[in-house]
């Protein structure tokens, strides 16, 4: 189905269906989008992020999510699926489902080619409506790069990380994790591969 002749969803309704379905998919300016499965590189950086950033925050008032746990941009309604959604204090979901978080101060997106457009792009568009988003980290899985955004009033700060011997540093869960953790067990394509 293209996206002109996809039918508009109210939240509501997106939500009901998404509730109910088998797969994933986002609601973004009112339509859903299917999201496809994973590369084995992406759910490894995932994992590898994850597992270092929950053991910093063990025995701290804070939470990291995997791709499973859905966020929502209530001034846009965008509701998406980001790679891993974290912050520090009270979490804050949209109903009784406690499946739709609504105040990430960090969220990170893996990198693919049938992603990257909209991750740098529309999607970061919406995440910037987040009044509690502090960081926006895009993870790279066909290179050993991580672009971090971090807000600073109404202005994002960009910098980036590839260094293999660098870290990632995320200011609002104070951690840090190398490019090497993150990078484990990566094999990069060749440059004919790319």
């Amino acid at each position: 189905m293209t996206p002109l002749t996809q039918p508009r969803h109210t939240a509501e309704q997106y939500l009901r269906l998404e509730r109910a379905a088998d797969g994933k998919s986002e609601l973004v300016n009112g339509r859903t989008h299917a999201i496809s499965g994973a590369s084995r590189r992406h759910n490894l950086i995932v994992a590898n992020l994850i597992g270092e950033i929950r053991a910093q925050l063990r025995g701290r008032p804070c939470e990291a999510y995997v791709s499973d746990m859905r966020v929502k941009v209530a001034r846009t309604e965008l509701y998406a699926y980001p790679g891993l959604a974290a912050l520090c204090g009270e979490p804050r979901f949209e109903d009784s489902f406690v499946d739709t978080l609504l105040n990430p101060s960090v969220i990170v997106e893996v990198l693919s080619d049938s992603t990257e457009k909209c991750d740098r792009g529309e999607k970061f568009a919406h995440y910037r409506r987040l009044d509690s988003l502090r960081e926006y980290i895009l993870v790279a899985q066909n290179v050993r790069r991580i672009e971090l955004y971090v807000r600073h009033g109404e202005t994002w700060v960009f910098s980036e990380v590839s260094d293999p011997t660098g870290s990632l540093t995320i200011e609002s869960l104070g951690c840090s994790v190398s490019l090497a953790d993150i990078y484990d067990r990566i094999d990069f394509p060749t440059a004919d591969e790319r």
